[in-house]
């Protein structure tokens, strides 16, 4: 008996590549551990400018907009002022409030951070 089937040639094998793919889900990993995820800003806040050389770690922060509107952790309001109460009373709190707001309002806030507990605020400004 005959084959007339028509001759079909052998594929190669081609390269593997599941070495690639490790080192990729290697790299993956490795930039997911080290980034670090920051919730983002309650609202656009531009800072005031000063002279000072290096900017300071702001783990804890109160946002306030250039109207007045306090923002911590996702809390708004009043209940800014709760959620700030509750915190550890360790750190100092970082005041990220906007270049226009007034200087008497941010002065006016400052007895209500104290009776809050904080026993220490710093403002953040960004370098000229």
């Amino acid at each position: 008996m005959m084959d007339f089937a028509p001759f079909r040639p052998r594929r190669r094998s081609g390269e593997n590549i599941v070495p690639m793919i490790n080192v990729v889900f290697l790299l993956l990993i490795f930039f997911l551990m080290t980034a670090q995820i920051a919730p983002p800003e309650p609202f656009d806040v531009s800072v005031p400018l000063s002279d000072a050389e290096a900017a300071a770690e702001r783990s804890d922060r109160l946002f306030i907009s250039s109207d007045g509107v306090l923002s911590y952790n996702g809390f708004e309001g009043e209940a800014a002022l709760n959620a700030i109460a509750a915190r550890s009373q360790n750190e100092p709190l970082f005041i990220e409030a906007d270049a226009m707001l007034s200087a008497a309002t941010l002065a006016a806030l400052l007895p209500k951070l104290a009776a809050a507990g904080v026993r220490e605020t710093r403002l953040v400004t960004g370098v000229r």
